[in-house]
């Protein structure tokens, strides 16, 4: 099964800022490692939420506003595709990320489920 995973940042990246200089480079050899588990298919890395710009259509009218326009603590800062057995295995690899333990939260989305379902 394949999940997409969702990082969710939230205030992990100010708290990193925060470790020593060998702490933060342990932070980076955690992700480095991270994205060589099994199963793993890192995403293309994300900017910052502020420089966001959110798209909707009105009639066939394009409107955007400026940074991401959901309301939330945790910005989404990025993703990745696992290839694990169940959600179970997901799970476990999911709290092995370094968002995860530095105050952030991983979520997790069965990726195919509702796209067999419509697809033709």
């Amino acid at each position: 099964m394949k999940y997409v995973m969702l990082i969710f940042q939230g205030t992990a990246l100010e708290g990193q800022a925060a470790l020593s200089e060998e702490e933060q480079k342990q932070v980076y050899a955690d992700y480095q490692a991270f994205n060589r588990t099994p199963g793993v298919t890192p995403g293309v890395p994300m900017g910052l939420p502020e420089n966001a710009t959110t798209v909707r259509v009105e009639g066939s009218k394009a409107l955007t506003t400026d940074g991401p326009f959901v309301g939330m603590k945790e910005a989404l800062g990025g993703w990745f595709i696992l290839e694990a057995d169940n959600l179970d295995a997901a799970i476990e690899v999911a709290a092995r990320h370094p968002a995860a333990r530095y105050g952030g939260a991983i979520e997790i989305r069965p990726s195919e489920v509702y796209w067999s379902k419509v697809a033709p």
